[in-house]
């Protein structure tokens, strides 16, 4: 059994959020240069050789991925593709600091599904918190004014999907480990993605070939170092450190993109991210 450490996994969340939001740069350059489902595509095959690697070092390889509910995994893998498919191509339309604005609410509307989807009881103090995370949405994507693009619905919707996604692992983990979801995800996510993505092929040059080579490279490393992070902590004692992301992605997009934050998008995700933040101490205090 591996020795509980939290002050480590704080700093290995830390670490997998910035290698995350390296990798987001690198998901808006490629974007821009080629069509997001061939970038989507070419990320699962890392994705899939990483979840295989792991599986051959399982003890029980056969009994390491068994799982019961493929339709799930289906359902899960489908979800996940769409939502990487349409938060890259937010990246490329309204940019990653206003993306991971809105896309900060995920955790919100996790919590608001899990009482309908899954029957956990939400109580009233975390719906406050998820209608004040909502109200910060709203003072980003300012519905009714000028300024509004219904291209800032993106990274709303992207949200949406990764909300069924993790409900359905949470779902799936229910009655198996935690890993089989990790591997379905990503054996059939990069099956179906492929299916779609090799018809979209478009030849890549010399540097960009670099880029992606690195971006995999990116996908790899966060992920390993997420898995690590829970192994040494709790979820609750970790997750806030996760919505350093949006400070990351956002220094990435100012950097090198020449993106800007405009005041509404600044408040609106404080208020969001303190919504999220109330909404795990909660969680942490009720279970404790």
């Amino acid at each position: 059994m591996t020795t509980q450490n939290p002050r480590l996994g704080i700093l290995l969340m830390i670490a997998s959020v910035l290698v995350f939001s390296v990798q987001d740069g690198l998901s808006r350059h490629l974007a821009g240069e080629y069509n997001t489902l061939m970038v989507v595509m070419i990320r699962y095959w890392f994705f899939a050789g990483f979840v295989i690697v792991l599986a051959l070092r399982q003890p029980d390889r056969r009994a390491a991925i068994a799982t019961r509910q493929p339709l799930i995994h289906i359902a899960r893998a489908t979800l996940l593709i769409a939502e990487v498919c349409v938060i890259i191509q937010s990246y490329t339309v309204i940019g990653l600091g206003n993306t991971h604005a809105v896309f900060a609410a995920c955790p919100l509307i996790i919590t608001a599904l899990s009482g309908p989807l899954l029957g956990e009881t939400v109580g009233w103090r975390r719906w406050l918190a998820i209608s004040f995370g909502f109200l910060g949405i709203l003072i980003i994507l300012q519905p009714g004014s000028g300024l509004f693009n219904a291209a800032a619905l993106l990274p709303l919707a992207s949200a949406t999907m990764f909300a069924l996604y993790s409900l359905l692992t949470r779902l799936a983990t229910r009655t198996e480990p935690s890993f089989v979801s990790f591997f379905w995800s990503g054996i059939l996510g990069a099956v179906l993605v492929t299916g779609v993505g090799i018809t979209h092929w478009e030849p890549m040059s010399l540097p960009d070939w670099g880029w992606i080579i690195a971006y995999g490279s990116m996908a790899i490393l966060g992920n390993w170092l997420l898995i690590r992070c829970y192994e040494l902590a709790e979820a609750n004692a970790v997750q806030p450190f996760a919505y350093l992301q949006l400070v990351f992605v956002s220094a990435i997009g100012i950097a090198f993109f020449g993106e800007t934050l405009h005041l509404n998008v600044v408040i609106g995700a404080m208020a969001v991210v303190m919504a999220g933040l109330i909404t795990i101490w909660h969680s942490r205090s009720h279970l404790a």
